[in-house]
């Protein structure tokens, strides 16, 4: 997909009845192909949906989303909705190549050489700071992968990647209320098992 950079020129000051200032919509703006939008857009969904994924597919979740977001770029332009339904479309796409990859692996068990182990060991950040939040974050993520499934998508989906109900239950093809339901469980069972462990 060739995209060029558009923003959209600023109103002519001298424009009659132009006296409000219309707000920059970057997903407007990247649906009209502007490069910096999308980048945007990308910067906005992308912690969220990495999340969800790391929970599904584990260490795959970066191969995953990468290949959310090609599918992604390729059928941006049969998208239509707001920010809101951009975000929920973006996990069902991830899900769905989630789903594809599990489907994959269970078919064909992943070997990985020693060497290539350990060099994914290693990590980039330098900082106490980023160390810690990387840490508070794969333990969240940890603790909510062992709810059942169903409990930990609808909190992932409502917590982490910040859908409402109704947009979850899409992505999940269930009713709102049954995500609810099963986001309400899942953070009961969260916080009961944290109690437990700081008892």
């Amino acid at each position: 997909m060739v995209v060029t950079s558009r923003r959209p020129s600023p109103p002519d000051p001298g424009d009659e009845g132009l006296t409000r200032h219309i707000p920059f919509d970057p997903l407007h703006a990247a649906l009209a192909g502007d490069e910096e939008a999308f980048r945007a857009l990308y910067r906005e969904v992308h912690p969220g949906l990495l999340r969800y994924l790391r929970v599904l597919v584990g260490a795959d979740a970066d191969d995953v989303a990468s290949e959310t977001w090609l599918q992604v770029c390729r059928d941006l332009t049969s998208f239509r909705g707001d920010l809101a339904g951009f975000r929920a479309w973006c996990v069902t796409v991830g899900r769905h190549r989630a789903l594809d990859h599990l489907r994959r692996t269970r078919r064909r068990p992943e070997t990985v050489a020693a060497e290539a182990h350990l060099a994914a060991l290693a990590g980039t950040a330098d900082t106490a700071d980023a160390a810690a939040d990387a840490i508070g974050t794969e333990r969240a993520l940890a603790l909510i992968a062992t709810l059942p499934r169903d409990q930990a998508e609808a909190v992932l989906l409502r917590v982490v990647v910040g859908l409402d109900a109704e947009s979850a239950g899409k992505v999940l093809g269930k009713r709102a209320g049954a995500v609810r339901t099963a986001a309400y469980r899942g953070l009961r069972r969260l916080a009961e098992t944290l109690e437990q462990r700081h008892a």
